[in-house]
């Protein structure tokens, strides 16, 4: 019994040694971190950073260069042969979500990229800069910023606070039952004879416009020149001229392209005659 409970007692001091040197000889978390930042995981290439999204590297012949992409922008690791910088809406940073310290001037958070309005209430606005220089963008008639994409959306797309449907349309689709609500019901815009509502699932409005001199027409859910819509009748007086009206209805027929083939060699010279002829 003596000798069963040595062996035992011989084994876990073992055990213990064991663990403590595999302890000792495991690199810490930190450790990992500085070691890919300081070696190259390939002899050439380009390597992203494991916690700054617009950090990265260059490795020649297994040299190593810490290099940032410009500000606003982030690294594109797609291709280790390709140094590439990105805009933000194209590369998932979750994982590394760290960037340089913001190089703001008027109207740019960041020096490069596109980023919303500084009046949370000015939906349909946004700013392009490069360089800290900005240019001013104004979505279509309808749309509103998306900054989750950097492009113009509906705005039940985008989902911005105080830029939503009815904040931006101050309409309200009217209640209909489920039948109705999936064909998508259009409504005549109350203030613009021109435009109309296209209700998604019977609930949510956007906005739609029918071509220069056409009118919605709430009766057959279509657009038509304004002049057959009572209500809209007079809509382009002070617009366009009966005119101009006539000629948006009743454009130009082009002249028909010849069908046969076209013979695209000069013609002959006729010869030169002499005095003796």
């Amino acid at each position: 019994m003596v000798r069963v409970l040595h062996l035992v007692m011989l084994l876990l001091i073992a055990g213990s040694v064991i663990a403590a040197r595999n302890k000792q000889s495991r690199p810490t978390e930190d450790e990992l971190e500085q070691e890919s930042s300081d070696q190259c995981p390939e002899p050439d290439g380009y390597f992203a950073d494991v916690d700054q999204c617009d950090k990265y590297y260059a490795c020649r012949d297994g040299a190593i260069t810490e290099k940032l992409c410009p500000d606003g922008m982030v690294f594109n690791d797609f291709s280790i042969h390709d140094e590439k910088c990105d805009l933000p809406f194209n590369i998932d940073c979750s994982n590394r979500p760290k960037l340089q310290t913001p190089q703001p001037s008027q109207n740019c958070p960041r020096k490069h990229g596109y980023f919303a309005h500084e009046e949370a209430n000015i939906c349909n606005r946004f700013y392009f800069c490069t360089d800290g220089k900005f240019n001013l963008i104004i979505c279509p008639d309808g749309l509103v910023y998306n900054d989750k994409v950097g492009i113009c959306s509906w705005p039940d797309e985008a989902k911005k606070k105080g830029c939503s449907s009815k904040d931006v349309f101050q309409f309200d689709c009217p209640k209909v039952n489920e039948s109705i609500a999936l064909t998508h019901p259009r409504y005549a815009d109350p203030e613009d004879c021109q435009f109309f509502y296209v209700c998604i699932d019977g609930v949510t409005p956007r906005r739609n416009g029918c071509k220069l001199g056409q009118a919605f027409d709430e009766r057959t859910g279509r657009c038509d020149w304004a002049r057959k819509i009572p209500e809209c009748a007079d809509w382009y007086k002070d617009r366009l001229t009966d005119e101009q009206l006539d000629a948006l209805e009743n454009p130009p027929t082009p002249k028909p392209r010849p069908t046969g083939p076209i013979n695209r060699r000069k013609p002959a010279r006729k010869p030169a005659y002499t005095d003796d002829d």
